[in-house]
């Protein structure tokens, strides 16, 4: 079974290939538990609690653990790259949109596991988690959209139980700044990164993009991850145990 929503602004769909009546019930669950995401952490939205806590409206004694768990996360990732990422821009409102899609999306994939659903891909605007294989001795295939031809990927990278993000511009133009400077990330095309959860594989893409040519050293030092990078000069730079297919 195969769903498509538009949910915390992008397209997302739930593939699961194995699981009989309950699997109407589990994708309930993860549109639920991403439109509560939503609800709660979006910086758009000014009753979230993310924008009501940017507004001294709640202490941080008043937060919820999963706002706590978002907020360190965030810090983590901006102690790890001296830096460049960063949900606390000076001038700017408290934004930690780039954790919670890969913290909001890992946690849906644990919801179906929960429920027994072990053969499953969920994409979320083409950061994925996986489980399983959609056929035997097969991985799933995800492909990279090309950074610069959006009608066109420029690889096939199988995952099975792991989770695969790309950073990039094509979508939204330079939003992507440099918590270093507050100027957009330079120097790079596109990052992609595979890890086991989609939490480490999208941050560590969205730091490796903001710290722009020294992020492709840097991401392909960081344990357990696989990475491909597109510079601005063109130029591909790849883990030798990345799996493409």
């Amino acid at each position: 079974m195969n769903r498509v929503e538009q949910v915390m602004g992008l397209p997302v769909s739930v593939d699961v290939r194995a699981g009989g009546a309950l699997v109407d019930h589990a994708i309930d669950g993860v549109f639920g538990w991403l439109r509560e995401v939503d609800a709660r952490f979006s910086p758009f939205r000014a009753d979230s609690e993310v924008c009501r806590y940017d507004r001294g409206e709640l202490a941080p004694s008043q937060l919820s653990d999963d706002l706590l768990e978002v907020l360190s996360l965030c810090d983590h990732y901006e102690r790890l790259s001296g830096g460049a990422f960063t949900a606390r821009l000076p001038g700017r409102r408290l934004d930690p949109n780039a954790v919670v899609k890969g913290w909001a999306v890992q946690r849906a994939a644990s919801l179906l596991l929960a429920e027994g659903l072990d053969v499953f891909c969920v994409n979320a605007g083409g950061d994925v988690v996986t489980a399983g294989e959609p056929e035997p001795g097969r991985a799933w295939r995800v492909g990279i959209r090309h950074p610069e031809r959006p009608n066109a990927i420029c690889a096939v990278v199988e995952s099975s139980d792991g989770a695969v993000a790309t950073s990039a511009e094509y979508e939204r133009g330079a939003h992507i700044l440099d918590g270093r400077t507050g100027r957009p990330a330079t120097g790079l095309l596109s990052v992609t990164v595979t890890a086991d959860d989609l939490v480490t594989a999208d941050s560590l893409a969205t730091a490796a993009f903001a710290m722009g040519t020294e992020g492709i050293a840097w991401v392909a030092s960081q344990p357990g991850c696989q990475v491909l990078v597109i510079d601005a000069e063109r130029q591909v730079h790849r883990s030798p145990g990345l799996r493409l297919a």
